[in-house]
């Protein structure tokens, strides 16, 4: 029997995605199931569900922070992959360098946007308020891929492979800045208003040196 679970572990090493997973370092920040490692704020709690595998966001403001294991939740280099999908005239945001907090849009760190067809002009793949974008360069009902880097004072964004942002932060900052600049911290989605609808899957990042 001992013989056989060894010969069965080499085998399951030696597998595609087992290696590729290994290889690249990345590490799934949401097991499609429940809000293990994320913590929601006290604001309307409901706005975030589990569906079909996918964080739904749906409803009045809130922001859910990821505050599992994986790098004890504070991030300073790394990169994030995961999927995005907005329902027409709908308004979410990904957060980055955050910080728990229980109530109110988050004042640590930066945001990136996610938005085709709301009425604010900066559209996804924007450092919200830092370096926006103005044209579409994902759909309503169509799933997309986010992928952010950050690297020192470095920021790029992808959006379906394409740079949508590459945003190098200076060393002098404006004094209204506050706490909205690079450190290190965690991730956080966004629930925008009760008319937004978006959805989020396949959540994971690499931890960079």
């Amino acid at each position: 029997m001992k013989k056989l679970s060894l010969v069965l572990l080499f085998l399951i090493s030696m597998s595609p995605a087992f290696s590729q997973k290994k290889e690249k370092g990345w590490f799934s920040l949401f097991d499609g199931k429940s809000f293990a490692g994320w913590k929601v704020n006290e604001e309307n709690p409901n706005t975030f569900s589990i569906e079909d595998g996918t964080i739904k966001v749906a409803g009045e403001r809130t922001h859910l922070f990821y505050e599992g294991t994986v790098g004890k939740h504070d991030f300073k280099n790394f990169e994030l992959k995961l999927k995005a999908k907005t329902l027409p005239g709908s308004n979410s945001g990904i957060f980055i360098h955050t910080a728990y907090q229980a109530s109110g849009w988050p004042e640590k760190g930066y945001e990136v946007q996610v938005n085709q067809t709301h009425g604010d002009w900066r559209k996804t793949g924007s450092l919200y308020g830092i370096n926006d974008v103005k044209e579409n360069l994902a759909k309503d009902n169509e799933w997309y891929e986010y992928h952010i880097i950050v690297k020192d004072k470095r920021i790029v964004i992808k959006i379906n492979d394409k740079v949508a942002v590459d945003y190098t932060e200076p060393d002098t900052l404006p004094a209204d800045r506050g706490l909205k600049k690079l450190s290190s911290g965690t991730i956080a989605l966004q629930g925008h208003d009760p008319k937004s609808v978006a959805y989020f899957k396949d959540i994971k990042i690499k931890i960079l040196e």
